[in-house]
């Protein structure tokens, strides 16, 4: 078990076992699917960074692994493209998800992020992480209810090819969270949601999230207990979701199935 997840070792396992339901986020916790996200905001933001070039020099620097953890992972994707642009000093203007594909408008590098992105999915196989498959197995013997969520449109299908659709009661993609009005992350409407499909309050519910915006959002929204996952190489994220309001940090959610007291 790792150093990180040693630092609420005292009382996380106890607190996993009192819930009665369990929101996931989908990307980077059940899927293994951040590296295409990240990579397809990266051709989409570059691209509009070369055709809008900040005045500031130093702004122009290539899309980074930092700058996915801090602007975009987890975030509805015109909240990510603004966030993102926005930090290198571009304005602009906001557009919609209608726009076609391009570096015009904020909506148009959102578009051609998805555009990217759902090219990679169907050429590729996707699969759920091992550790997240323990769990999920766990989870269902003990008769405790799991939702998914995820601010990408493509939450159920991702779902369904990786073969594990069928553990959750509830999947809210970012498809219907913009048909059902929920603000994004770090807002917590949306696990709020989930959990209400599962039929309980958040005082009876954990939260597992990979994404900055997502543990912030799993604090706000007063869960029983906020995981975080801690799968990249990046520097300082695991102080980052504690920081942000984790109440554990795991490297792979297997962790979560092991009594630390027993070491």
């Amino acid at each position: 078990m790792s150093a990180g997840a040693r630092a609420g070792a005292e009382t996380y396992p106890d607190r996993l076992r009192q819930v009665a339901g369990v929101v996931f986020d989908t990307d980077g916790v059940i899927i293994d699917s951040v590296r295409l996200h990240a990579a397809a905001w990266k051709t989409a933001f570059d691209t509009c960074l070369e055709a809008n070039p900040p005045g500031d020099p130093s702004a122009r620097r290539p899309f980074s692994t930092d700058d996915y953890l801090r602007y975009v992972d987890g975030r509805a994707r015109m909240d990510g493209a603004a966030s993102f642009l926005a930090s290198r000093g571009l304005t602009l203007p906001p557009g919609t998800l209608a726009d076609p594909p391009g570096t015009d408008t904020v909506g148009a590098v959102a578009a051609r992020k998805e555009q990217l992105f759902t090219e990679r999915i169907r050429a590729r196989d996707v699969e759920a992480y091992p550790g997240t498959l323990l769990l999920l197995r766990h989870l269902r013997d003990q008769g405790i209810g799991m939702a998914a969520v995820s601010a990408s449109r493509h939450a159920r299908e991702l779902l369904d090819r990786s073969g594990v659709l069928s553990y959750f009661t509830a999947v809210i993609d970012g498809g219907e969270a913009t048909r059902l009005g929920l603000p994004g992350k770090p807002a917590p409407d949306l696990f709020l949601a989930a959990a209400g499909r599962l039929g309980l309050a958040a005082a009876r519910t954990a939260v597992i999230e990979d994404a900055l915006a997502g543990v912030e959002a799993g604090r706000r929204g007063r869960f029983h207990l906020v995981v975080g996952v801690d799968r990249s190489a990046a520097p300082d994220t695991r102080a980052a979701l504690l920081d942000r309001g984790a109440d554990v940090v795991v490297d792979d959610l297997s962790e979560l199935l092991t009594d630390p007291t027993e070491d």
